[in-house]
């Protein structure tokens, strides 16, 4: 059965669906850690300061991502195991606590559904060897800093610079790009958009971009090289605009409104993982 799932060629249906299943289960883990990784920074960043000040700890309770256990927000019930299983769960109460009946956000199934779906997706298109598995990481990875970044407009050092060293360590043995185009990669990756940001403040006298935008193009950049970055800035400056100012039409917002990068440089990195080299082979032939 190992064999049957593992380490198969593109398009095999048995380790897209069987992986795209453990995409869900995975699906259920990232809500957890998108939910409580920036509360447990906070807390931690409480307490230094406390501790600093020699003031009482503000939390003494134990908070993880494994304890306390998932509860209902509005009445404290624990969630069972029958009541967690991904998107099943929740058609099957409706979306409702099973105690309170207060309403389930819709957002927890759809990224246990997005998550699965797009596991077993990468898996088709890559196989189930070592560059899909590893496609498979990169996702999880891009799925949990999107929704964080959406919600706090934080990207953590611990999950770019994570998913940075990944990235350099298999292109170690050339999985997506060669070693120094790699390094080359998470280098420049970090760099252009420090430069950016630099003269956007000398301009605006504020910050155009977020450090953790510095350090997550540079994870793009050591997974897929430098010569993708041009693709990667050029995508996710394109979706941002389009998004960003619908957005600001649609809320009345102001166009000073800070809005959160991280998303488009992850969804612009993971369409250049899997159609990188065809977009700027198609752009090339077209120059030529």
């Amino acid at each position: 059965m190992f064999e049957a799932v593992f380490f198969q060629a593109p398009g095999d249906w048995l380790s897209a669906i069987s992986l795209g299943i453990f995409g869900l289960l995975i699906g259920s883990f990232l809500n957890v850690v998108i939910h409580r990784y920036p509360r447990m920074i906070d807390r931690e960043t409480e307490n230094a300061v406390a501790e600093h000040r020699n003031e009482p700890l503000p939390h003494q309770d134990a908070y993880n991502l494994v304890v306390p256990r998932s509860a209902c927000p509005h009445c404290g019930h624990q969630i069972t195991a029958l009541e967690n299983i991904p998107v099943i769960s929740y058609l099957f109460l409706r979306g409702k606590c099973s105690e309170c009946k207060a309403p389930i956000s819709v957002r927890y199934p759809l990224v246990e559904l997005v998550t699965g779906l797009a596991t077993g997706g990468l898996i088709w298109m890559l196989g189930s060897g070592i560059a899909g598995l590893a496609a498979v990481v990169f996702l999880f990875f891009l799925i949990t800093l999107t929704m964080i970044d959406a919600d706090v407009q934080l990207l953590p050092d611990d999950l770019t610079l994570s998913l940075m060293w990944i990235g350099l360590l298999l292109n170690s043995r050339s999985v997506f790009t060669d070693p120094v185009s790699a390094i080359i990669g998470a280098a420049a990756g970090y760099l252009v958009l420090l430069l950016v940001n630099s003269v956007y403040k000398l301009w605006k006298k504020q910050d155009g971009f977020g450090q953790g935008d510095f350090k997550l193009l540079a994870a793009l950049g050591a997974w897929m090289g430098w010569k993708m970055l041009p693709l990667i800035i050029l995508l996710s400056s394109a979706t941002g605009s389009v998004i960003g100012i619908t957005l600001i039409l649609m809320s009345r917002m102001g166009f000073s409104t800070r809005l959160s990068f991280g998303p488009y440089l992850a969804c612009a990195g993971l369409i250049a993982l899997l159609w990188g080299e065809k977009i700027v082979s198609a752009y090339l032939g077209v120059l030529h």
